[in-house]
């Protein structure tokens, strides 16, 4: 018997198949080249060490999951991983056997080459772009239980490995910062040729430019007694309480008395819980229009801000709007899903550790 015969030629199948909702974002939604691709990791490692935030990374660059956010990809993943058992370490070749028979069954003709194309993706040394020795017998027995013709498998094989040296090309280009304590890490969000300026201290650091931007992140360790009393209050409770009745007031307010805060919102499905809130701050922007008298005078402006806890740090990100002179503010609502949406795009792009 072959290392992955086990696997690729199990014949044990779910007695639970997906639900018609978790069809649809598992299945039509491109989930089951993602199921194929846990399969191709999982055989040759250990679950329990598999980088979930990792590989929900890779799979995000696929066209056919461009429309997924990363939460999405996440909760897909864990409940692939809950439905094979892999999580428990349980019967993990009948796990994975299942997993890939009940992908497999509902895979439609035009993902096959999208689930090879996961599969190929997590097998790459990302060091030498190759697809190590080693893990060469793994991938053709996919290839044949998946019967794909040997000339399709290498283009899949030479697209994947040439995204992956574009995607390193493009990498070298990017400036990164790092926070002094190690605890995260990010593409610098602003560029020198539109003014964009880094303003780090102890505990923050913000990106800005000419043309408005602002995106700030502040951090702090989160003290044994602090964590005693998010557990007693509850976490919506604590993170509502710093926000509002501290942040703001002593970094917001002390500086702008006239700012104050128009919405708020309990964020439960976002990084495992966060709290939002929009606060309208006149003549607060980090940008000025020149007056005809010479002066210059600050534009208004909305901040949100979202705050979370991660690996025993507090966070509290946040972004400007600008409105310039002649701008019409949309609804308080909208102005705050827009902004919401900006800040988490921007979280996307952070590394936390």
């Amino acid at each position: 018997m072959g290392k992955y015969d086990r696997i690729f030629q199990s014949d044990a199948v779910f007695e639970e198949f997906l639900s018609p909702e978790e069809a649809v974002a598992a299945i039509l939604l491109k989930g089951v080249a993602y199921a194929n691709a846990i399969v191709t990791a999982a055989a040759d490692s250990s679950l329990e060490n598999l980088e979930i935030e990792w590989f929900a990374d890779i799979l995000s660059g696929f066209e056919v999951f461009e429309e997924h956010a990363n939460d999405e990809l996440l909760e897909i993943l864990d409940r692939l991983i809950t439905l094979a058992n892999i999580s428990q370490g349980n019967a993990k070749s009948e796990g994975l056997g299942a997993l890939f028979n009940s992908a497999n069954d509902s895979l439609a003709d035009e993902l096959v080459l999208d689930g090879f194309a996961a599969g190929v993706s997590v097998l790459v040394d990302e060091d030498k772009l190759i697809i190590p020795k080693p893990k060469t017998p793994l991938l053709k027995q996919l290839q044949e239980a998946l019967e794909i013709e040997d000339t399709e498998a290498e283009e899949v094989i030479d697209s994947v490995l040439n995204a992956f040296a574009e995607s390193e090309d493009e990498n070298e280009n990017i400036d990164i910062y790092e926070s002094p304590l190690g605890n995260f890490r990010l593409p610098i969000p602003v560029t020198p040729e539109q003014g964009g300026k880094i303003q780090s201290q102890e505990g923050t650091v913000g990106f800005s430019d000419d043309l408005g931007t602002l995106l700030r992140i502040d951090y702090y360790p989160i003290p044994d007694n602090q964590i005693e009393e998010m557990r007693s209050l509850g976490q919506q409770q604590y993170f509502q309480s710093i926000l509002l009745n501290k942040y703001i007031p002593q970094v917001i307010v002390s500086n702008l008395p006239e700012a104050n805060v128009v919405y708020t919102d309990n964020c439960v499905d976002v990084i495992e819980g966060a709290f939002f809130a929009l606060a309208n701050m006149p003549d607060g922007a980090s940008i000025s229009r020149q007056e005809e008298n010479g002066h210059s005078q600050r534009l208004d402006a909305y901040r949100g801000l979202i705050i979370f806890s991660y690996c025993n740090f507090l966070y509290i990100i946040s972004s400007q709007r600008c409105f310039f002179d002649g701008e019409t503010h949309n609804s308080i609502e909208e102005e705050a899903e827009l902004i919401k949406a900006e800040i988490l795009e921007f979280i996307d792009s952070i590394e936390f550790k």
